[in-house]
């Protein structure tokens, strides 16, 4: 009984180990990027880290190619670079078309805004200018004074009616890799949700908002 328990902590430890390696932890930021209806906080030291890795395995590559390394052996190593490299830029690019598609909203968000990288805020700065100044051009200086506004509808408006937000009521898959008990979703007065270790659950983005913030839960 005991050398099945401390078989199955080893196998606990080892499957632990694996899920927070750096390729495990870009792949699940990346999940969560492309999932998540709003941007999420820019993973700075882990994407530091895998630009690190990438270069590491390209000059490891070059020497084995150099060296003559056998194909097998060079093929595998590059299948290794090609989907961190893959991983890394599909994750930089779903976070700068969510910049360019909210860039006005994550402007006047403070907890958006800080969200982004330092490149990415110079990225959405110059993005809002040039969106600005098209909108002007092309369209907003040929309307009447009351409707010049490229963030209201006109001047009557309250709020900021002519700026996209992302849709934070968007369901979601979702799986926890631990047992997180009853999980109060809103304010509803619904029925708390069971979050079981493994399972998916289809759930409104903006019920488990902190959950994925946290770490706590990924997205599918």
């Amino acid at each position: 009984m005991e050398s099945s328990v401390g078989e199955r902590s080893l196998e606990d430890d080892y499957e632990s180990l694996l899920s927070t390696t750096d390729a495990e932890l870009l792949k699940r930021a990346w999940k969560n990027e492309k999932a998540a209806p709003e941007i999420l906080k820019f993973e700075a030291a882990l994407i530091h880290r895998s630009r690190q890795q990438i270069q590491l395995m390209e000059e490891t590559v070059e020497d084995f190619n150099r060296s003559g390394v056998d194909s097998l052996t060079v093929s595998l190593y590059q299948m290794d670079l090609d989907r961190t490299m893959f991983l890394l830029r599909s994750y930089l690019r779903t976070r700068l078309q969510k910049i360019e598609k909210y860039v006005f909203h994550i402007q006047k968000t403070t907890e958006l805004w800080n969200q982004l990288s330092r490149h990415e805020q110079k990225f959405a700065r110059s993005c809002a200018e040039d969106l600005k100044h098209y909108l002007k051009e092309s369209v907003l200086s040929k309307l009447p004074n009351q409707y010049q506004s490229h963030l209201k509808q006109s001047s009557a408006s309250e709020e900021d009616d002519m700026v996209p937000k992302p849709k934070l009521d968007t369901y979601v898959v979702c799986r926890s890799k631990k047992f997180l008990g009853a999980v109060l979703l809103d304010d509803s007065g619904e029925e708390p949700v069971n979050i079981e270790a493994d399972d998916l659950y289809a759930l409104p983005y903006k019920s488990i908002k902190s959950l994925v913030e946290s770490g706590q839960i990924d997205l599918v």
